[in-house]
């Protein structure tokens, strides 16, 4: 996606006119313009010297991000483009303006109104003196016109080029309020050369002078109000950019040199002293040391590092001394990509912004001649010019395209910000949006639910063998080994501080077997099978065999000269947070399935201890996208997965999620990514994504509902009720309208996104019965409680997913026709989510409820 900047856009019809242009450019396959950052985001083959024509010739300006950068300084120069064009420059400007308005506005209505009406004193040649009055007040409102000239120069300009924005609305309804109080000024200077002392005073009170200058200065107020909540916005991604390092102290020729973070390369040497940032993506070389990497992952707990272990840019070295060899630089660290992903995020749309996106193209021109039929209408009713002028005006300045352009835009980026704050990266706002959809979550068991790495978790030792001695030998037996299991003994044993002894004549053997002779005893080790060649298995033993193996763990048998010693039980064990998690997501309303290629004796003990909805075992690397593909007949699915055989399954799915600690591959075949590779993150994304939803909701429902309730107001719909509205409370209105869409989406950051308290189900949720599986060949089995059943007369259940139900008619329709098969005990039926799940008295054959169904003008997708 190629960035650029977007100059001159005040609103969403701005937004929308400058997208639709660019849109038509040959060459463009998509093209997504966001007025909270002023970017633009095009995706195609066009130029970027004909995208830049077609948004100048629609009025407006545009460059290339990053078109002055120099290739060496890339990086630093960059990032500080990205902080420049993010910085608030717009909130000085207008308070500024604001405050030499609001100077002259009050003279202003100190003539006009505190003279008038409260009887404050004026210069003694102004006494009586109608004509001095009026031309003060002209002057008055004429400065504070020229002062906030902006809006006339940016309305008059989208006017001629065929698009009228925000600033067409206001600067047509301040003209029109100047144009005809400077009319009415003429008219009583005539009445006063002629005498007419009535007409005089008539003329006087159609002055609105003091409504258009009022009318500006607070539009200004909103538009400083509203610059300075956008602002705040996108703090979350100021923040991530001030935490990139500006130099590195590299080792060169021996001698260590203070360098700029750009002339770091791939494979230097860099030190890192106690209390310093990491400047650069690396590997620990020499030395160890705590490091914090809260500010990428959000995890305030330090992480040890030593020899061999990778630290990221950015991060704070917090104890000792780091020797490191670079492997990431520039563009390609840790806290570039990350910075990267947001911006790319705040730059694109979510689909919920397409009704915005719509009702903005038009809303402007709508607004313009429902505001001129409002004048005609009250003329022709038999109301003054200046009454009818006035409900126009009123049309014009309440309207408010800016909260409809900002409703989405603003939550996208806070709730963008919130999740890089915590570690939670979404790659577009499509994602943000759809991750609080999913109605069913694939989990790949290994790296995912489980750490991925083999550890001991049981010692049964034979009778008369104690369990030292027994490590003890495993530990003499398997130094020497390369299987996996083997370093998970070895890893045991050192922690426990025991000293392997040495062995002779180390064979591995076919069958899964290894021997060696230790101070002339031979050692023997390996599974049943191959112990069983070698001596008996008590029936104690026998049995602690079978209770491990059910329980999902690997069982290593030991003997010393053909006497068995006891058993090490190897096991993939399960993160601390795994089950916790997967409680969360089910309480959510998600389905949340296992994908494993273990057997289904490994995978049904895992499955069991993780509490997932259900399990599928035995499945290829190869295999898991078709698994995907056949759940997604069911609803909609998210695939967590790391590992590069999890990418083409994190591509099919609806949303693909990574494991942070996983491979390159399987990131950038994700849409959201997990940075700190815990499945609490998973169900925080969910929860965070449904939050921004709503939030975005709540915005465009203010949106529209302000609109549709206050244009009536103002053009006098409600006169009859006595209510009449003001110009100037219009514009108050118009400019607190964008200022609360934006204090709503500043809520988003006081989520806490790892508090389940507020989880429920949706309405989309899939509801299935506990213990449904939704595949075929589910190694998990059904459970269902026959007691409660049996007295209802239920024998069995059944779920049916079916096509073609919109709304409650269908769903009573279906539920009708399944509840007359005979053996249908009940039916419960939902259009939102397409299932029925039916209670049988007996077995009925699918093809008869199938066609119950059919018959009743509706489609089934399959039966459970």
């Amino acid at each position: 996606m190629e960035q650029y900047l977007v100059t001159g856009m005040s609103c969403a019809a701005c937004q929308a006119r400058v997208e639709k242009a660019v849109s038509k450019v040959p060459g463009v396959s998509s093209c997504s313009v966001s007025l909270l950052t002023n970017s633009m985001g095009v995706e195609g083959t066009a130029s970027p010297a004909d995208i830049i024509k077609a948004v100048t010739d629609a009025g407006y300006g545009a460059s290339v991000k990053g078109a002055d950068t120099s290739r060496k300084s890339s990086t630093l120069a960059k990032l500080a483009e990205q902080e420049e064009a993010l910085k608030d420059h717009e909130t000085p400007k207008l308070r500024k303006r604001l405050i030499v308005s609001l100077v002259f506005l009050i003279i202003l209505m100190y003539f006009s109104m505190g003279h008038m009406m409260l009887g404050f004193p004026i210069p003694g040649f102004m006494e009586g003196n109608h004509i001095a009055m009026g031309l003060v007040q002209l002057l008055l409102s004429a400065i504070v016109m020229v002062i906030n000239q902006k809006f006339f120069i940016s309305g008059y300009k989208s006017l001629f080029h065929g698009a009228p924005n925000m600033d067409t609305l206001i600067a047509l309804g301040s003209s029109a309020a100047f144009g005809y109080s400077t009319c009415m000024l003429f008219a009583m200077t005539n009445a006063q050369l002629a005498g007419n002392t009535e007409a005089v005073s008539k003329y006087m009170m159609e002055f609105y002078f003091e409504s258009a200058a009022m009318i500006l200065t607070l539009i200004t107020v909103g538009k400083m109000l509203e610059a300075y909540s956008k602002g705040k916005t996108t703090n979350a991604l100021k923040s991530l950019m001030k935490l990139a390092p500006k130099t590195a102290n590299v080792i060169r020729g021996g001698a260590e040199l203070t360098v700029s973070i750009d002339d770091v390369n791939k494979g230097d040497i860099f030190v890192v002293r106690p209390g310093e940032n990491i400047p650069v993506d690396g590997v620990v070389i020499e030395g160890t040391s705590a490091v914090n990497e809260s500010a990428l992952t959000g995890e305030s707990i330090p992480v040890d590092k030593a020899p061999g272990d990778e630290v990221s840019s950015a991060t704070l070295n917090q104890s000792g001394f780091l020797k490191c060899e670079a492997t990431r630089v520039g563009e390609d660290t840790t806290l570039s990509q990350i910075i990267q992903m947001v911006s790319d995020a705040a730059a694109t749309k979510a689909p919920v912004a397409r009704l915005a996106d719509k009702i903005s193209g038009i809303f402007v021109p709508a607004v313009i001649a429902i505001a001129i039929v409002t004048i005609i209408v009250w003329l022709i009713i038999g109301r003054t010019v200046g009454f009818s002028l006035a409900r126009g005006i009123c049309v014009l300045v309440v309207s408010c395209p800016c909260a409809l352009g900002l409703a989405t835009p603003v939550a996208i980026m806070v709730g963008n910000g919130v999740g890089a704050k915590n570690g939670i990266l979404f790659k577009n706002a499509e994602a943000l949006q759809e991750t609080g959809n999913v109605q069913i979550v694939a989990l790949d068991k290994t790296g995912t639910i489980t750490s991925g790495e083999p550890k001991v978790t049981d010692i049964v030792a034979a009778e008369g063998v104690s369990e030292d001695e027994l490590l003890s030998l495993a530990f003499a037996l398997e130094q020497k080994s390369e299987h996996p299991l083997a370093k998970a003994v070895l890893k045991y044993a050192e922690d426990k501080g025991l000293t392997p002894a040495e062995v002779e004549d180390f064979k591995a053997l076919p069958g899964n077997g290894l021997t060696a002779v230790m101070d002339g005893a031979v050692l023997s080790g390996g599974n049943e099978a191959f112990i069983k060649t070698v001596t008996t298995v008590p029936a104690d033993i026998h049995s602690a065999f079978l209770r491990l193996a059910e329980d999902g763990k690997t069982p290593l048998f030991f003997a010393k000269d053909k006497e068995l010693m006891g058993i090490i039980a190897v096991a993939d064990t399960m993160k601390d947070d795994s089950a916790e998690a997967i409680r969360q997501l089910k309480n959510m309303g998600i389905h949340v399935v296992m994908l494993t290629g273990d057997n289904e004796q490994t995978a049904k003990a895992v499955g069991r201890e993780a509490g997932v909805s259900e399990v599928v075992a035995g499945v290829k690397p190869d295999g898991k996208e078709s698994v995907i593909r056949q759940l997604q007949q069911y609803g909609k699915v998210a695939m967590v997965g790391d590992g590069i055989n999890d990418a083409p399954a994190l591509t099919r799915a609806d949303i693909g999620i990574a494991i942070g600690a996983g491979t390159d591959v399987a990131i950038d075949a994700a849409d959201v990514v997990v940075m700190k590779s815990s499945l609490m993150d998973v169900a925080a994304a969910i929860r965070l994504s449904r939050r921004t939803y709503r939030n975005i909701v709540e915005n465009l429902f203010w949106a529209l509902i302000y609109n549709v309730l206050l244009i009536p107001a103002a053009a006098g719909v409600y006169s009859g009720l006595g209510i009449v509205m003001n110009p100037m409370l219009g514009a108050a209105a118009m400019s607190l309208s964008s200022f609360c869409v934006c204090m709503n989406a500043l809520r988003l950051n006081l989520i806490k996104v790892y508090n389940p308290s507020r989880d429920r189900k949706q309405k989309k949720s899939l509801n299935l019965l506990e213990g449904t599986k939704l595949l075929a060949g589910s190694a998990e089995e059904s459970e269902t409680n026959i007691t409660e059943k049996s007295e209802r007369g239920v024998t069995m259940e059944k779920v049916m997913k079916i096509n073609g139900m919109m709304c409650e008619h269908c769903q009573a329709r279906v539920k009708g026709a399944l509840e007359q098969v005979e053996g249908v005990a009940s039916a419960d039926v939902s259009h939102e989510t397409g299932f029925a799940k039916l209670s049988l008295s007996k077995e009925v054959a699918d093809d008869v409820l199938t066609k119950a169904v059919v018959d009743a003008g509706y489609e089934v997708v399959g039966i459970l």
